[in-house]
């Protein structure tokens, strides 16, 4: 299981101390959208709004927490992914899924990857989504442009990965699942970043 430390507290974060206060694991999962465009192939991805209770602004993929009536982690990422930003589970291949990923904040997330053949269409759900946009998956297969960085917060130490993307910055979980799938695409660059 790959486990990387969370990323740097946001002040608006309000689940930051939830693993500090002994919070019990939330199982969710997220789709990790590869897109075949114009022979091109590329990862999907959401910006979170900015009034969000929980990672407010950041990158990711789209996803959430695994709901009783889910058959599995495909089912939760699939139904999440239509919430969110609408593409509808018939236009994903599921590929497999990378190894679990945990986070501080007592998330056990699950990332399933699937296959989408261009043309489809979105439609994020204004709440939860500011935008969606797509960036080639060649660019997170190059060693060096994971940076690792770290922070000291609340007495600890923490370590966390970053990978920057013509002025847009992915980081913490959704930067540690692009390292688990360049791993198991490209397991050279990948060893190089660890």
């Amino acid at each position: 299981m790959l486990r990387l430390p969370p990323p740097p507290p946001d002040p608006r974060d309000k689940h930051r101390d939830s693993i500090a206060q002994g919070t019990k694991v939330n199982d969710a999962a997220v789709l990790v959208p590869v897109v075949a465009r114009e022979g091109q192939v590329n990862l999907l991805f959401t910006q979170r709004t900015e009034h969000l209770n929980a990672h407010p602004g950041q990158i990711s993929f789209p996803g959430g927490r695994v709901e009783a009536l889910d058959a599995s982690r495909i089912d939760t990422a699939l139904r999440e992914t239509e919430e969110e930003i609408g593409l509808a589970r018939s236009h994903v291949q599921i590929l497999g899924a990378l190894p679990e990923y945990e986070l501080g904040t007592g998330f056990r997330i699950t990332p399933v990857v699937g296959w989408i053949e261009a043309p489809f269409s979105t439609r994020p759900d204004p709440y939860e989504v500011a935008d969606i946009f797509e960036i080639p998956m060649v660019h997170f297969l190059d060693a060096a442009r994971y940076q690792r960085l770290e922070y000291h917060f609340n007495g600890r130490h923490r370590n966390y990965v970053a990978i920057p993307y013509e002025g847009r910055y992915i980081w913490g979980a959704t930067a540690g699942m692009l390292l688990s799938l360049a791993h198991v695409l490209s397991p050279r660059a990948a060893h190089a970043a660890a």
